[in-house]
């Protein structure tokens, strides 16, 4: 990865979603950014709308590097305490889902951590450099609500703890919501145990059927959600953070919760730049597993979801996700996959063929303008992207190289030199900065599946269907079908025509 020099340091801008404006970053300690990022409740598989947030706080690590920060990047598992209804009322997501599968919790973990990961690996997301889990750090939870109590920020009721928001002057101020509001808002069936309606758990007490507890002063019980997050950022980043990470849904209660938990104990800011992403949406709905329109990476992979008109390419769905600011919704559709798709192919086509030819170019110095041009293309990128990360500027710049490439490819007397330089920058902005292009490319026939070849070749089978059907010949498309049934691709017949998905 090439490295800017420092100076550069200064020029990066975010958005601030607890000052509400775009700030120049400025780390605690020149040089260096710690960054937490929420990772997932690991209850079911990932879907589309995991790919938009944690697509986005991996271009912000990838290009915080670029810049020649050293960067450390948490991202925790929650695999206890994550409530049904995102607060205090409801059954913990992990004993739900291992009722519905008929295993432990934390077998229930095991997989679904691991089936994230083989996701986030598909997209070409770098793997956090600490990723911890909520059920290993329970001593240092308890820690820090013995803390809360003793500073008289926190209390005991019924076996539980509850942070008292009405000695936390600030409660409210990353959401903008105002306490007055929130305990008018309260719900009427509000526990007994509480002081004020909108108080937080942040420990738990366990019913006997609740399988994941751990002992504790106030009885058996379990941490609070918003509780392991400020436990594990502090433990790995220290009292101050740089940038928290998270998704749009979560600034108010759990990020509001964690600024309350961390500055009450330490009496210092806990995060400097809170930098929130924005939902994937459905048809204008807010897509997720609680409302049932959630749409699986593995079914967007393998083409088996209804509203999917074929597979996609993992690196298609990273392009999708990069063609929006991260800060706006993004609309899913299959018109849009299959845009991003061709977009992908696009690219991946170009530099191919740049690495291809750079085998067999005539040796000679790089052209000063072919240099002057890589230049022009490095500065707007770098421009797009100290204004808030804003990738759909930075990808359009990767698309003018892509013309660029192909213009000098078509010349007899370009460079191998030239040819270098031009797939260096590649490397580093569409690479190593936005994840799009790989270092290598699998090669059909040589262990890897070019989507769009395959595409194209049963689109030519399906033809060949039709004609057979409309001519009668049923034996022959029947025969069609069932041999591409035999490889694991499905036939799917409507009035709007005939579709196929992987299975």
């Amino acid at each position: 990865m090439r490295i800017r020099e420092k100076e550069s340091f200064m020029s990066l801008k975010l958005y601030n979603s607890l000052t509400r404006t775009l700030e120049g970053f400025k780390p605690v300690e020149a040089g260096k950014a710690r960054v937490y990022v929420c990772g997932p409740t690991v209850y079911g598989h990932s879907h589309l709308g995991h790919a938009k947030s944690y697509v986005s706080f991996d271009v912000l690590i990838r290009y915080l590097r670029y810049l020649g920060y050293d960067v450390t990047y948490v991202q925790n598992i929650t695999d206890v305490g994550h409530l049904t209804d995102d607060a205090d009322e409801g059954e913990d997501k992990l004993d739900v889902a291992a009722r519905r599968e008929k295993k432990h919790p934390l077998a229930i973990a095991d997989f679904y951590t691991e089936s994230y990961f083989q996701d986030m690996d598909r997209l070409n997301n770098l793997r956090p450099d600490i990723c911890p889990r909520a059920t290993g750090h329970i001593v240092e939870q308890i820690e820090l609500v013995k803390t809360l109590i003793e500073k008289g920020f926190a209390y005991e009721s019924g076996g539980s703890v509850y942070f008292d928001i009405s000695k936390f002057a600030e409660y409210g101020k990353l959401s903008g919501r105002k306490v007055d509001e929130m305990m008018a808002g309260a719900r009427v069936e509000v526990s007994q145990e509480k002081k004020n309606p909108a108080d937080f758990a942040v420990w738990k007490k366990a019913e006997a059927n609740h399988i994941m507890q751990w002992p504790s002063p106030w009885g058996m019980g379990y941490p609070g959600w918003h509780l392991e997050c400020t436990v594990m950022s502090m433990k790995y980043l220290g009292d101050a953070v740089d940038i928290h990470g998270g998704g749009l849904e979560n600034q108010f209660p759990h990020h509001e919760c964690e600024i309350a938990q961390a500055e009450a104990a330490t009496g210092r800011q806990f995060v400097r730049y809170w930098i929130h992403n924005n939902m994937v949406t459905v048809d204008g709905q807010k897509m997720g597993k609680s409302l049932g329109n959630f749409i699986l990476l593995k079914e967007v992979f393998a083409g088996s979801h209804q509203k999917l008109s074929r597979a996609y390419d993992p690196l298609a769905v990273r392009q999708l996700v990069l063609n929006s600011h991260y800060r706006s919704p993004l609309d899913f559709s299959d018109a849009s996959l299959h845009g991003a798709q061709s977009g992908y192919d696009r690219i991946k086509q170009a530099v191919t063929a740049l690495r291809d030819k750079l085998k067999k170019a005539p040796s000679g110095e790089a052209d000063k303008k072919v240099q002057e041009r890589i230049e022009q293309f490095r500065g707007k990128f770098e421009e797009a992207m100290n204004d808030d990360l804003n990738t759909s500027v930075a990808l359009s710049v990767i698309f003018d190289m892509v013309r660029y490439a192909n213009d000098l490819l078509g010349r007899k007397d370009t460079s191998r030199q030239s040819l270098e330089k031009l797939n260096e920058i590649f490397t580093a902005l569409g690479g190593d900065v936005l994840g799009i292009v790989q270092e290598e490319y699998a090669q059909v026939g040589g262990g890897g599946v070019d989507e769009q070849l395959l595409d194209g070749l049963v689109g030519i089978l399906i033809d060949m269907r039709a004609k057979a059907r409309a001519d009668k010949d049923f034996a022959t498309a029947d025969a069609v079908r069932d041999k591409l049934g035999e490889l694991g691709i499905v036939l799917e017949d409507s009035p709007e025509g005939t579709k196929w998905k992987k299975v």
